[in-house]
């Protein structure tokens, strides 16, 4: 019997192991803050066509990420909310250029708190004793800040508001310092004011700035090359868009 029992014991063995999932790769996503609630669903749209993958996101302002991919992080994909980050990494060889596309255009809006006493009716307001502070993302490190400081310059009121700024790490940062009132206006996009629309109300469309179009890559030195192409895919996709769309992005220019 023991012969017998050992063969068992061996094909019991070999059944549970058949029967127990096995993650056969790993993909990291690094992707704009302002991304966050749309990749999040392409995160499980993507997980469940690809069950063997587990599917990591990183979320942060743009100039921090290339920093980390900079740094060595093992990093398959990279979207970046801007074209100037994209270029930074593509100058550094940190991407395959032949992977690069756009794939979402976004608007920088001024919001205040929601039901807020002033509501300026033009830029031009914000230099008045009802707006002591301003949300800006850092231009150092956020596109957002960069398109912002891009459109007040193109007014003439960059120089005379830098003293009310208080600089956010990420867009979605200032939209927090908004939403808890701890500024009197802030600088995020539109699809960051739509999530914050309970408490903040979008009281301007901003303009004289770059377009905000976000740009998405493979790494050059990317571990899991397959998963990151078939992740680009599925942003790119008809489904992706949709998903990019429910959220307040409208489709890339060709």
């Amino acid at each position: 019997m023991r012969p017998f029992f050992r063969a068992s014991a061996c094909a019991i063995v070999a059944l549970a192991l058949l029967s127990t999932p096995v993650l056969a790769a790993e993909l990291t996503v690094s992707a704009a803050a302002s991304l966050t609630n749309a990749f999040t669903e392409l995160k499980a749209i993507f997980e469940k066509s690809h069950p063997n993958v587990m599917l990591h996101m990183n979320f942060a302002a743009s100039n921090p990420l290339l920093k980390q991919i900079v740094e060595g992080a093992p990093v398959d994909v990279f979207a970046s909310a801007d074209q100037a980050t994209m270029d930074k990494a593509a100058q550094g060889g940190c991407i395959d250029p032949a992977s690069r596309r756009n794939f979402a255009l976004n608007t920088l809006v001024l919001i205040v708190p929601r039901g807020a006493k002033h509501s300026p009716a033009a830029p031009a307001d914000l230099a008045g004793a009802d707006y002591a502070r301003i949300g800006v993302g850092n231009p150092a490190s956020v596109p957002a800040g960069r398109y912002t400081r891009e459109s007040l310059m193109s007014l003439g009121l960059w120089d005379g508001l830098r003293s009310k700024m208080v600089m956010g790490a990420s867009v979605r940062q200032v939209l927090d310092y908004v939403s808890r009132a701890e500024v009197d206006a802030g600088f995020v996009y539109a699809t960051d004011a739509r999530k914050g629309a309970d408490k903040v109300d979008t009281v301007l469309t901003m303009s004289g700035h770059t377009p905000v179009e976000y740009p998405i890559a493979r790494l050059k030195n990317a571990a899991n090359a397959k998963d990151a192409d078939a992740f680009i895919a599925l942003v790119l996709s008809p489904e992706g868009q949709n998903v990019l769309a429910k959220y307040g992005f409208s489709a890339p220019g060709k």
